[in-house]
């Protein structure tokens, strides 16, 4: 099956644009700027992507950034990125970027960094890719609401939503809610990553008080049934990452994810790769690792990317398009 897993059109709602970057383009831009002793050859930053909990791979994450200084160095970045969605047939994706990072870290504006990251992605015509933007809930949510601000004139840069990542047992949901209001005024949609580094209550925080349209990650969710229910209830999607919760040591294996329960609950559900250049993983990787150790069959594989498209953000009249296309292209039953 892993062929038809790479040549079957894929859609993926939950990916981090910096976490994408493919390794060869992060060298570039480690050699770029003097190095790092500590990673003195390709092969040492590939060993870097191996965590011991989700706090380490975080301190990764925060590693990486900065390497990422320069407006060109998101229009390098978003490029290598989108080219990697093609070759991968993946047609639609709504990929996070948080912009707040880099004016922290680098005192790059924030719209210029969209208009550099929108330049990089347009020179990929094969692929949609949509932005949501990390409001990054460690800076609390006057940062959030300032960079909401920032971002009020960038939905013609295809700026769709926004988000909240970061350290979630820490900086819960609930004191964004009047932020996700705002942004919901002004015309985003909202996800919230809840139930991967902390318990259901951050998920009730992000779906009852931030009232998030979807939920990254969720995987705690499986242990609150009247969470549960209270998803299923109000058709609150998840966007499921199960190679990232094992490679964070969320959970301690694929075989143990909750994505069956969820879709036996009747709570919508996208497979997705979260930071597929950190965890070393593809879709295609995602899909085989379902059909291996849950025994997901292809006509369920289908639907999952078909769920893909019902829970995207796009409008329904795309939807509807897109799913013609999927249905009709060559490779969509050649299993």
């Amino acid at each position: 099956m892993s062929e038809w897993y790479e040549q079957v059109p894929k859609v993926e709602l939950h990916l981090h644009l910096e976490g994408s970057i493919p390794i060869e383009t992060l060298w570039q831009l480690v050699t770029k700027y003097g190095g790092d002793p500590t990673t003195p050859d390709i092969d040492a930053l590939r060993r870097r992507f191996v965590y011991r909990d989700f706090t380490h791979f975080l301190a990764t994450w925060t590693w990486q950034l900065a390497f990422l200084r320069e407006y060109e160095d998101f229009t390098l970045i978003a490029e290598a990125v989108a080219r990697d969605f093609a070759r991968q047939n993946i047609r639609y994706v709504e990929a996070f970027h948080s912009p707040g990072d880099f004016r922290v870290r680098h005192g790059l504006e924030t719209l210029p960094l969209i208009e550099a990251i929108r330049a990089g992605l347009d020179r990929v015509p094969d692929v949609e890719v949509k932005l949501v933007t990390d409001l990054v809930r460690n800076y609390g949510p006057e940062r959030g609401a300032i960079t909401l601000s920032e971002i009020r004139e960038a939905q013609s840069l295809g700026v769709i939503g926004v988000g909240i990542g970061g350290h979630e047992a820490e900086y819960p949901a609930t004191p964004f809610a009047d932020v996700y209001e705002e942004a919901r005024g002004m015309g985003f949609h909202t996800s919230a990553h809840a139930g991967e580094g902390a318990g259901p209550e951050s998920v009730w925080g992000a779906v009852r008080d931030a009232r998030a349209e979807r939920i990254g990650h969720g995987t705690r969710a499986v242990e609150d049934e009247r969470l549960m229910d209270y998803m299923a209830e109000r058709q609150i999607p998840i966007e499921t990452c199960p190679i990232s919760n094992v490679r964070t040591a969320v959970i301690p294996s694929v075989g143990e994810h909750p994505i069956r329960e969820f879709m036996a609950r009747g709570i919508p559900v996208s497979v997705n790769t979260d930071d597929p250049a950190m965890f070393g993983n593809s879709l295609a990787d995602e899909y085989a690792a379902l059909e291996r150790e849950l025994g997901f069959t292809p006509d369920e594989i289908r639907a999952l990317i078909l769920s893909g498209i019902a829970t995207s953000w796009m409008p329904e009249d795309d939807k509807a398009c897109v799913t013609r296309e999927f249905e009709a292209d060559p490779a969509w039953r050649d299993d």
